[in-house]
């Protein structure tokens, strides 16, 4: 009944509101309402796609503790907005969206930032282990390319005065994990190695002096690109730097220019959908809607 690979078997297994309300009440709560007050309450249903929590005597929907909460866009251009975010491999542009699905290109801002959000989610928050791949890129564009009024006085290389830096950790052939970071010092970087991954594990850097004292947790090994080495045997971080290729072509192909404020949602999106990638479309699709569960992003809280 609920079966789809495709945009057009989308289209064709979500043609009203309420399919999608079905669908969402079976991807939530396997059918069976929980309430988002009492989860231990009975629970009655009511007209409307309404149900009543016993023990406090509260109405919510299947929308109430997700980000579609006191949504008026009707939920079919969200989960058509769900479906092009996840299943495209750069994502899709606000004015695109919109014109696919006749609202505005703010009310299409407003939707895609709020599934972002939904996208931090732990559950690829877990700890790495085996072969990892450590780097970090920075987002902002380059220098030289600016005009001449907008260029910023040594900002070359690793410099965050005017690009944003981004921690990856890469399991090979596995989870990526990132994080947008106020700077690539050793203070910064090296906490949340520790954090993220296992002790002993095999750890792949370059050779930036962040990654110095690695050596006492993890069997650390360096690629010096100073001197154009990018395989040393089995070391290399070209895992790790073939993701940040997909993350800046989304960045600069679809979304063009991205504020620092709202960087960390982007990455979210990115980071949901690599790992993902190997997933069938509705898996991913049935992911992403769970994902939702438990979060909520007014306008206000967006913008503030």
């Amino acid at each position: 009944m609920f079966s789809f690979k495709s945009l057009r078997s989308l289209l064709k297994t979500f043609p009203t509101e309420q399919d999608c309300i079905n669908y969402l009440e079976k991807v939530i709560w396997n059918n069976k309402p929980v309430s988002p007050f009492d989860p231990s309450s009975k629970v009655y249903k009511c007209k409307n796609n309404r149900y009543k929590c016993k023990n406090t005597g509260k109405y919510f929907n299947v929308k109430s503790a997700t980000v579609f909460r006191n949504s008026k866009i009707p939920l079919e251009v969200w989960f058509y907005a769900l479906y092009k975010i996840v299943i495209n491999r750069k994502g899709i542009s606000s004015h695109q969206l919109a014109k696919d699905t006749d609202i505005t290109q703010k009310s299409a801002w407003f939707v895609l930032q709020r599934l972002r959000y939904s996208f931090q989610s732990p559950i690829f928050e877990t700890m790495l282990d085996g072969v990892i791949e450590i780097d970090e890129t920075f987002v902002g564009g380059k220098n030289k390319n600016r005009h001449w009024d907008k260029k910023v006085p040594n900002s070359q290389g690793r410099s965050w005065k005017d690009k944003v830096p981004v921690l990856g950790i890469i399991k090979r052939n596995g989870n990526l994990i990132t994080q947008v970071i106020n700077n690539t010092q050793q203070q910064t970087i090296e906490p949340i190695i520790k954090a993220k991954v296992k002790d002993g594990s095999n750890v792949y850097t370059d050779e930036w002096f962040a990654y110095k004292d690695l050596y006492k947790w993890f069997d650390h090994q360096i690629v010096n690109h100073r001197i154009k080495q990018y395989v040393n045997g089995k070391v290399s971080v070209n895992s790790i730097e073939s993701s940040w290729a997909c993350l800046k072509r989304s960045i600069y192909g679809i979304y063009h220019q991205v504020s620092k404020e709202h960087l960390p949602k982007y990455v979210d999106e990115f980071t949901f959908r690599f790992n993902t990638q190997k997933n069938k479309t509705q898996e991913t699709f049935n992911l992403a809607l769970l994902s939702a569960v438990g979060k909520s992003l007014s306008y206000r809280e967006l913008i503030g």
